[in-house]
């Protein structure tokens, strides 16, 4: 087959036809499949069943160091799960607080405690001008829904292969309006890309003219591996880097077990500076007495350590590796010849980035819906839900099984090639 854009009108129309045909006979199957954002399915959340049993009795409560965790206290989490934590982002103990069921919700704190006057002055809000915030795209949908639902101006920053364009970066923070940043570092949301050392190492020396700038970095898919953990990406711990700068304070980690263990039932980590952690419980003091840390006690018997972690995610690699090279091959098998669409490989995380013909995805996505598949809308992983080429569609291959997957796969391929030829035929 020669490619679409090299083929006759008469070619066109008659692969449009084909297409179409295809398409129709999917359509009549009434399907009603979803694959519109990144949740685990049952077989890895079964994967945690066994933390459900393991506070059995009474005297089963008390954590390590005999708390007795159904009372209040303990603001910054159990002392175990900071350690877990601690050793897993590679940062001191003391620098560790737990959160409470997911990064998500410690995210939106902390941008609403950063507007508002707290322990680090002022607030963003303080000088009456806009605030604005970079956000590399395509990224994360939920991140850019925290920034639109406070007013917060979004800068599209361009994500290159490792990482967001750093030019860019560094013209942007020139202006002292400019408050801050979201990163996906490893793994990112929704294209797979880890950030390298090179680009780590820029973001550590930046010189934002803003003094209260913060880069929220939301360090979701640090153990999600699609491949070995040794044959993945490997990420630059931040802290140390930012340290020989002075910038340590510019840095606001986050994770969660959300994909771990059970999402919306996990617990979150906040790593950051003395400076921050002091300006952080200064805010939650304020909020609540703790959190739940019964969740947090169930959660450090279940996981344990470090190696323990490690295993449990192999377990989930097994389930998710499958899918996503299902994935990849009906990609290669519809996409290759006729030259429309290309996509990334990841390594890990939970998302695949598909770019289809500049001027289709949306297209496509009504397109996949009439045929009984729902995806993320097109265009979500750009600032205010506008993609400016109209051509970025994110995959999400972890909730259906394998052969639900490949329908839904073909289905995506069919509908995309139906809008290319849609679209050439429109010329």
């Amino acid at each position: 087959m020669a490619k679409y854009s090299e083929m006759s009108k008469e070619q066109l129309l008659a692969e449009h036809e084909s297409l179409l045909e295809q398409y129709n006979a999917l359509k009549a199957k009434g399907l009603n499949l979803d694959m519109s954002r990144g949740k685990p399915s049952a077989d890895q959340l079964n994967l945690s069943d066994d933390m459900l049993t393991n506070i059995p009795t009474l005297k089963d409560v008390f954590s390590e160091t005999g708390l007795d965790t159904r009372n209040y206290g303990v603001l910054e989490g159990l002392p175990e799960c900071r350690k877990f934590f601690s050793d897993l982002l590679e940062v001191p103990v003391e620098n560790i607080i737990i959160g409470g069921n997911a990064s998500l919700r410690v995210m939106f704190d902390y941008i609403t405690q950063c507007l508002l006057p707290n322990a680090l002055g002022a607030g963003w809000l303080a000088s009456g001008k806009p605030v604005k915030f970079l956000c590399p795209c395509p990224g994360y949908d939920r991140h850019f829904s925290i920034l639109e639902y406070y007013g917060v101006e979004m800068l599209p920053i361009d994500m290159e292969d490792d990482g967001p364009n750093m030019a860019q970066v560094t013209e942007a923070i020139q202006d002292e309006q400019v408050k801050g940043m979201f990163c996906v570092p490893k793994y990112s949301n929704p294209t797979g890309c880890t950030y390298s050392d090179e680009k780590v190492k820029a973001l550590a020396a930046m010189k934002p003219a803003a003094d209260d700038f913060r880069v929220i970095w939301d360090n979701a898919y640090l153990v999600h591996d699609l491949v070995e953990p040794e044959q993945g990406d490997k990420l630059l711990n931040i802290f140390p880097e930012a340290l020989k700068y002075g910038n340590e304070d510019l840095f606001i980690e986050v994770c969660s077990t959300s994909k771990i263990t059970f999402s919306g039932a996990g617990i979150s980590a906040i790593a950051a500076s003395e400076k921050n952690i002091a300006a952080i419980k200064a805010r939650i003091g304020k909020q609540f007495i703790s959190n739940d840390k019964i969740n947090q006690l169930r959660h450090i018997r279940f996981l344990k350590d470090i190696p323990t972690l490690m295993a449990h995610m192999a377990k989930h690699r097994e389930i998710m590796a499958p899918k996503f090279k299902a994935v990849d091959e009906k990609f290669t098998e519809g996409f290759s010849e006729c030259g429309i669409a290309v996509w990334t490989k990841p390594k890990g995380g939970y998302f695949i980035n598909l770019d289809v013909m500049e001027g289709t995805a949306k297209r496509t996505v009504a397109l996949c819906a009439e045929a009984g598949v729902v995806l993320t809308g097109a265009g979500a992983p750009f600032p205010y839900g506008k993609d400016p080429k109209d051509c970025n569609i994110r995959v999400a291959p972890s909730f259906p099984p394998v052969e639900e997957l490949k329908t839904c796969a073909d289905i995506l391929v069919i509908s995309a090639k139906l809008a290319a030829t849609e679209k050439l035929l429109a010329k």
